[in-house]
């Protein structure tokens, strides 16, 4: 998994009902942009994150 600051990291609910949740790359800690990545949710939390399977990269537009 390679992100880049700005890319958004959706995370898939694991149960049923679970909804997912987003969270922005504030900061990229690994080689090449590998993780582990410094994160903002929605609600404002921030953590250090080294995604697992459930997760997916969407990578930010570069025409914004």
């Amino acid at each position: 998994m390679r992100a880049t600051v700005g890319d958004r990291l959706v995370v898939h609910g694991r149960i049923v009902g679970q909804h997912d949740r987003i969270a922005e790359v504030v900061e990229v800690l690994g080689a090449d942009g590998t993780p582990p990545y410094r994160v903002r949710f929605e609600d404002g939390h921030e953590t250090l994150m080294s995604p697992g399977p459930d997760t997916v990269v969407q990578h930010e537009d570069p025409a914004n």
